[in-house]
């Protein structure tokens, strides 16, 4: 009888510990990575994106009405890669581009003159937050927000990766 009660509690400690190790590791799952023609391959936690320097953006989503947006420049997240910004971007350098690629599969591209700040006076964000508030489900954990386009066709949603690639 007590080699039963001592195998049942035995059980339920063991189902606890497996309890929690999947909880911790679905939280330190990796939420971005960025691949292709960088020179530091990187995947980033939840709690790597939040401890960057962040900034805000005021701008209209679908709604027409004007949001404050907090996120990294993506143009920060690509020069941790290693990606080429700024005095090399010239040349051959011109013909790489970034494909951002959403959970649900859904994909856009931008040029890389378009999200360095040396080529251009906006910034576009990975965000995390909007109007003091985290992303909902349907729409985070990050969002891509640029603004100043007259059409959100590029505003992903729910982003996984970002891919660095060089057009023939």
């Amino acid at each position: 009888m007590n080699q039963l009660r001592l195998r049942n509690s035995m059980g339920k400690m063991l189902a606890a510990a497996v309890l929690v190790i999947v909880c911790l590791s679905s939280q330190a799952q990796t939420v971005l990575t960025i691949s292709g023609d960088v020179t530091k391959p990187l995947a980033w936690q939840a709690t790597d994106l939040q401890a960057m320097w962040h900034t805000t953006v005021t701008a209209k989503d679908h709604d027409e009405k004007e949001h404050q947006y907090s996120g990294v420049p993506v143009s920060e997240l690509l020069r941790q890669a290693g990606v080429t910004l700024g005095g090399q971007l010239r040349g051959k350098n011109l013909r790489k581009y970034v494909i951002v690629k959403a959970a649900d599969d859904y994909e856009v591209v931008f040029a890389l003159p378009e999200l360095d700040p040396e080529f251009v006076s906006r910034s576009i964000l990975l965000v995390d937050r909007v109007d003091g508030e985290p992303l909902s489900k349907d729409v985070g954990p990050y969002r891509i927000v640029v603004p100043g386009e007259k059409k959100m066709a590029r505003w992903v949603r729910q982003v996984k990766r970002l891919e660095v690639k060089v057009a023939n």
